[in-house]
């Protein structure tokens, strides 16, 4: 069978990310990618495994993704200051990029080596930043998860029109991941 000129899995995968973005994480499907991508659902095998396949590698571009966007975010920044603008840059991701940042929500599978990988750098970058802090590894991996609670949480209720109130959200957020790292400094 002739592989489509200009189609590769790169292309494959953008394909599934915008929809994603634009119509949801559900709504990525073989069938649906074909249609965009204007070829023929078997077409796609030559280019990724299947569904679940291309499922892994939204979930790894997605924690890329994140982790560039930290990255930029704290350049020139530590303590304080590089954790929020870290939670900032983890919240703008979402808001960007939601279907995609929903693929990653689900991670298909967590000892997949790629996303296994991926995701350790997301928790290794975090650690570097909580360096400064001198905490022990244990307390450091525990704020870490606390970390990502509240961003994800905060991200997650935000994608889903969970916060109706008239006021502003960035505020909000600033003022949680404020309170968490005073509460840190405490613990």
């Amino acid at each position: 069978m002739a592989i489509r000129q200009g189609l590769d899995s790169e292309t494959v995968l953008l394909a599934a990310i915008e929809i994603a973005d634009q119509q949801g994480i559900e709504l990525v499907t073989l069938a649906a990618l074909a249609a965009k991508l204007n070829v023929k659902t078997p077409s796609l095998y030559n280019h990724i495994k299947g569904l679940p396949d291309l499922r892994k590698l939204m979930s790894q571009r997605s924690l890329q993704q994140i982790r560039e966007a930290m990255v930029e975010a704290v350049l020139g920044k530590s303590g304080d200051d590089a954790l929020l603008a870290a939670g900032f840059a983890y919240v703008n991701f979402v808001r960007k990029q939601p279907g995609l940042y929903d693929a990653m929500a689900a991670l298909p599978d967590l000892e997949d080596p790629q996303v296994k990988e991926a995701s350790t750098q997301v928790v290794m970058f975090i650690l570097r930043l909580l360096e400064p802090y001198h905490l022990s590894e244990e307390d450091a991996l525990h704020v870490v998860r606390g970390f990502r609670s509240i961003v994800h949480g905060f991200a997650s209720l935000e994608m889903k029109n969970g916060f109706r109130m008239n006021l502003e959200r960035d505020e909000s957020l600033r003022r949680l991941l404020t309170t968490y790292l005073r509460g840190m400094a405490k613990g």
